[in-house]
């Protein structure tokens, strides 16, 4: 359960270019130390109703798993203005509770309240003395998620077209603004931060606990950064470094994933796979069945793996370990035509429901991809960066020419890109060199940027150390969140 849920819900790896747009997007530059925005509700828990597990069809949830919704300003610094409801999830602690141990786990775009009920097990023993508790953050799912009209479908044919794809993606964000423009200049990262200081309150912690994975990382530096003396028991697991280019950004986690695609070659032959006898011939059989679909998609029942879907069926299980056996037998059933598991894993990746209609995953993370950067490279210059993604990793390139922020009705800033936590509690950042999706060096530099962090060094494998189960990893974080010990200065965890 760990491995699949590191895989399909934290750190989807789109690339998203940006161009010139119309309205701004609010000014969320904030003073050093922010104050919240009002005072918060009290929460509500509740049975929940709604769950969506990660096959795509509605999931029963565990006993002691409570929903809620805890109101906030649509616009922060407007704190009487509209108001929108977030949606969250609680696991109650298991022994003497001590406060709340909130999570995000990455995207963005995941939902919280979903995964939190697949992956509260996981973090059981951190449930002893904490809630857990999660959240769908603004424009997420079921707190004012960013809908654009079904249209991701037309989002997966702009990746995968060459010469409309532009079009398909203009397309794409007109129905974006049609459905959800009153929330799309309000989705960026430090809006969040500010809900997420609500959301302390709420539960009633003086301090914010938080375990950040993937994009959860950036949202909690941000928090950090702006509610320094509210910080608690902080671990960022998978960390990414908000202040990369887009460029840097493609191209490192090409690296990344083209590492990982090697490494998975390798293990495939020690087992004995049928993909090939030798590392180079398992990769060259995984890319001649993805240029296949090219022109010729699978049916799959009254669907069709096409190439784009194809690439994320192959991406997905590149972030564990744990999910490599299950690309290899995929990637064989596609050699002999059948397109069942990997289209099964492209779904769970994107968020497809059983009913054909999609999560907002995708479009979440289009719209808050586009509100966190200044960055404005034309159609050309994101074709380039693609072209440089396509030398290092031609997985990970797309075939489209799309540039989705071009055509984008708000415009972005980069308020999310400075971090500082000065004068907070010790931060703990975990980084795994394994890691094909936020790359070790990110935690290196994110580590540096907050003054106050304190870096973990796991030497494994896979997207998200505390998930891959490793006894080191798992001890140390569990020591300093349930007994305060902070790990040693460059502490190190054999895979």
């Amino acid at each position: 359960m760990k491995q699949r849920i590191v895989t399909f819900l934290l750190g989807a790896a789109v690339l998203v270019g940006c161009g010139v747009t119309s309205k701004p997007a609010h000014n969320e530059s904030a003073p050093k130390e922010s104050t919240p925005s009002k005072p918060a509700d009290t929460i509500a828990w509740t049975a929940c109703k709604d769950l969506i597990g990660l096959d795509g069809r509605p999931a029963t949830p565990a006993p002691g798993v409570e929903c809620g919704t805890v109101r906030v300003p649509l616009d922060h610094a407007d704190p009487g203005g509209e108001q929108i409801d977030l949606a969250l999830i609680r696991m109650k602690a298991t022994g003497e509770r001590r406060g709340s141990l909130v999570f995000n786990f990455g995207g963005p775009g995941a939902s919280g309240v979903d995964t939190m009920a697949m992956a509260a097990a996981a973090f059981r023993t951190l449930g002893r003395d904490y809630d857990l508790v999660s959240f769908d953050p603004r424009g997420v799912e079921r707190s004012a998620g960013v809908k654009c009209g079904g249209q991701v479908e037309k989002l997966l044919k702009a990746m995968n077209d060459a010469e409309n794809g532009d079009l398909s993606a203009k397309e794409f964000a007109a129905a974006c603004e049609q459905d959800s423009g009153k929330i799309l200049p309000y989705v960026g990262t430090v809006q969040a931060a500010k809900d997420l200081d609500l959301i302390r309150a709420a539960v009633g912690d003086e301090k914010l606990n938080y375990f950040g994975l993937s994009y959860g990382t950036h949202l909690g530096a941000v928090y950090a950064t702006h509610f320094p003396k509210n910080v608690g028991r902080f671990v960022l697991d998978a960390a990414l470094d908000p202040t990369v280019s887009l460029e840097e950004r493609a191209v490192t986690q090409a690296t990344g994933f083209d590492q990982a695609f090697e490494a998975f070659a390798k293990d495939c032959v020690a087992q004995k796979c049928d993909l090939g006898a030798a590392p180079a011939t398992v990769e060259r059989t995984v890319e001649q069945v993805l240029d296949g679909l090219k022109d010729k998609p699978l049916k799959v029942g009254d669907r069709e793996l096409t190439y784009v879907l194809g690439q994320h069926g192959v991406i997905a299980p590149l972030y564990a370990k744990a999910t490599w056996p299950a690309l290899e037998k995929a990637a064989a059933a596609a050699v002999k035509g059948d397109g069942t598991a990997l289209l099964a894993m492209a779904d769970a990746y994107m968020g497809r429901k059983a009913d054909g209609t999609y999560s907002t995953m995708l479009t979440s993370l289009t719209a808050i991809n586009c509100a966190d950067t200044a960055e404005r490279p034309s159609a050309a210059e994101a074709v380039a960066i693609n072209e440089k993604v396509r030398k290092v990793f031609p997985i990970l390139a797309t075939e489209g020419t799309a540039v989705f922020c071009a055509h984008w009705p708000v415009r972005g800033d980069n308020a999310a890109k400075r971090i500082d936590a000065t004068g907070s509690a010790p931060i703990v950042v975990v980084g795994g060199k394994g890691d094909p999706a936020t790359p070790y060096k990110w935690a290196t530099t994110l580590t540096r940027q907050l003054k106050t962090g304190v870096l973990v060094t796991y030497e494994g494998e896979g997207h998200g150390a505390y998930l891959s189960g490793n006894g080191c990893v798992m001890s140390t974080v569990e020591s300093y969140v349930l007994d305060g010990k902070v790990p040693s200065p460059n502490t190190t965890c054999a895979a």
